[in-house]
Parts: C-alpha cells; sequence; structure tokens
C-alpha cells in the first residue's frame, strides 16, 4: 500500500471523536497514517498542499477523507463542494461524511455534492466506531 492509499485525512472539530476514532484504528489492527485537521479550511489547505502542508512526504494526499459537516470556518459540505471542483486526482478522492446530523437535508446535500458515503456517528457510542472503522476497511478492498 503506498503512502496515498495508506493515509486517512480526518477532518474533524472535536477532540473527543478525534481520540475516538484512532483509538478504533489502532484496536482493530489498521495501520493507516491518520492525517487529522480541525476544520474546513484546514481540509482545503491540506488538499491543495499548501503551507503549513506543503511537504508531501509529511503530508501525503488522502486515500480517504472522513469529513465532518458541522465545522468552524468552512462545513464539511463546502470542503465537498471545494473538492469536486478540483483536478481529476482530487476530485476523485473518496469521501465518507461521518458525522453526528442525521438530518435529511444534509444527507441529500451529501450525496448531491459527491460523497460517496454518509455514516452517522454513533454518540457516545465507542464500540459502534469500532465496528464503523472495521466496515470502511471492508468496503476499500
Amino acid at each position: 500500500m503506498n503512502a496515498a492509499q495508506n493515509t486517512v485525512l480526518v477532518v474533524e472539530d472535536d477532540s473527543n471523536d478525534v481520540l475516538l476514532l484512532q483509538r478504533a484504528f489502532r484496536k482493530g489492527g489498521l495501520t493507516h497514517l491518520l492525517q487529522i485537521v480541525q476544520d474546513g479550511e484546514e481540509a482545503i489547505l491540506y488538499l491543495s498542499g499548501e503551507a503549513p502542508f506543503n511537504d508531501r512526504a509529511k503530508y501525503p494526499l488522502p486515500g480517504l477523507m472522513l469529513l465532518d459537516l458541522k465545522m468552524p470556518r468552512k462545513s464539511g459540505l463546502e470542503v465537498l463542494d471545494w473538492l469536486r471542483k478540483q483536478s481529476e486526482e482530487l476530485k476523485s478522492l473518496p469521501v465518507i461524511v461521518l458525522t453526528s446530523s442525521r438530518l435529511t437535508e444534509d444527507v441529500d446535500r451529501a450525496y448531491a455534492l459527491g460523497a460517496n458515503s454518509y455514516m452517522a456517528k454513533p454518540s457516545g457510542n465507542y464500540e459502534g466506531l469500532a465496528e464503523m472503522v472495521k466496515n470502511l476497511e471492508k468496503n476499500r478492498r
């Protein structure tokens, strides 16, 4: 697996959710490099290779993005909209929306903007998140 295929960009502003996600990946024995950014603006900088993410050896393009919707500065929907207008290399990046929102309009909008999957976070349920991470890996194969 090359660096890009092994890199997962996690766009999440809740540090507790990030810790749970990291733990779920470890517990599942998944060796992906998780690159964490805290809002939509940082996600765009990372994907664009702009400072402070301009060293591709340290910040490789991801093979998958886990994207929260409700974030400061730029929402996940704004990131998706931006992403699908980029060059082929970026716009074909698989995106899984991983959010607490279960609103039908958020689900519909995410798919309309090109999300590959939409998953509602299991609220406060680590075991549910660990199971979700295992399923993510199965679906990527």
